[in-house]
């Protein structure tokens, strides 16, 4: 029995690269930031030029040809990508995972609480808004709100900037009065230590 050397037909393999582009494609529309969008155009791109040419001329359908194609519309999206700057804020660090949201702060557009919400986050690129929830308590619309944990990038947590200082900012004001009262102490002049030995001799 001849073994059969031809498994795939000349348009199984830009069909396949098509669907992958379209598929990584939505990734990244789902969760932008993520630079899917650059492979899902190779993919995409080479995919068709397979497509159209293939049945046309049979070696631009082969995987050497195609692996090359997508190398090729691979630098020409990333450079593109990066030209255009797609999601905003040329020369600034740009939203690259969703750890980087953290700090970011925004508007609430829905009141936001532990179990839903949104917020519109400044210089969120494309599309800044994100599905968001409280620390803890609700957080009405309108009011400015920084991420504190980015989630994965689809549901961030956030607080308030309004609210009044926590406990932790407490503690951070205490400890700067005690560190602004030992510095005091230590500035001290040794003339002026010795006029205060001076005047604790006379009351004496």
């Amino acid at each position: 029995m001849p073994l059969q050397t031809d498994l795939l037909g000349p348009e199984t393999l830009p069909l396949l690269l098509v669907a992958s582009g379209l598929i990584i494609s939505i990734m990244e529309a789902l969760a932008p930031g993520a630079h899917l969008i650059v492979v899902g155009i190779a993919l995409l791109a080479a995919g068709l030029v397979g497509l159209l040419l293939g049945p046309l001329a049979a070696p631009l359908a082969s995987p050497f040809v195609l692996g090359l194609l997508v190398m090729l519309f691979g630098a020409v999206a990333f450079y593109g990508y990066r030209e255009l700057d797609v999601y905003g804020g040329k020369g600034q660090q740009q939203t690259s995972d969703s750890a980087s949201l953290r700090g970011s702060t925004g508007r609430v557009t829905e009141r936001v609480s532990p179990t839903a919400g949104e917020i519109k986050l400044d210089g969120g690129g494309f599309n800044p808004y994100y599905s968001a929830r409280s620390v803890s308590g609700e957080i009405d619309e309108g009011t400015e709100v920084m991420v504190v944990d980015p989630g994965g990038g689809n549901v961030v947590t956030v607080e308030s900037l309004e609210a009044g200082p926590d406990d932790i900012d407490r503690e951070l004001a205490r400890a700067r009065e005690r560190n602004g009262a030992e510095v005091e102490e230590d500035d001290r002049s040794p003339a002026d230590a010795g006029a205060d030995r001076e005047r604790e001799t006379e009351r004496e």
